[in-house]
């Protein structure tokens, strides 16, 4: 699919020196990619349901709120920590430059919901997995994620997939 990539902005050396970030914004602006980026992951569901989306900050809310809409689910966001404002359960994780904390509303899912993941990159998997625990700490069914990007050399999607996770992503940068 790299008609993706030619609508991904490469950013070197941001958040910090020697990482290149591969900037969404680009890709969602342009509205026949956005779309044609939106009909290639529901694509990949046709025939499945699922009873919840759940998008990861913050471009996980971008994506995550038209599958859910064009799935027939509910959306659910998974926030950094203290930004939403009902009880949450939090999960600590490592990321590629650094930790962080994800909360999810404690009635955000319920006992055997079927959850579809969803966020814009996959690099290290901490920020999936940390997500991945929340839902399943609220006893849902996780078995599904997408991604547009996935960063295949930092090990984040064969983490996701050991955690008994599909994973679909629509294009992949080696050697990042």
């Amino acid at each position: 699919m790299s008609w993706i990539k030619d609508h991904i902005r490469n950013v070197p050396d941001y958040p910090l020196k020697g990482i290149m970030f591969r900037d969404m914004t680009t890709l969602f602006q342009e509205a026949s990619a956005f779309q044609r980026m939106i009909d290639e992951l529901v694509g990949h569901y046709k025939g499945r349901t699922f009873d919840k989306v759940v998008g990861i900050e913050a471009r996980g809310f971008v994506m995550g709120g038209v599958l859910a809409f064009q799935m027939n689910a509910g959306f659910v966001p998974v926030r950094k920590a203290e930004k939403l404002p009902y009880k949450t359960r939090t999960q600590g994780y490592r990321k590629e430059y650094g930790t962080d904390f994800l909360e999810l509303h404690v009635d955000g899912v319920q006992p055997g919901e079927k959850i579809l993941l969803v966020d814009d990159l996959v690099a290290t998997g901490g920020t999936a997995e940390a997500a991945i625990s929340l839902v399943r700490a609220g006893g849902a069914i996780v078995e599904d994620a997408c991604f547009v990007v996935d960063l295949p050399d930092l090990g984040g999607s064969k983490l996701v997939r050991s955690l008994g996770c599909q994973v679909v992503s629509l294009t992949e940068f080696t050697g990042d």
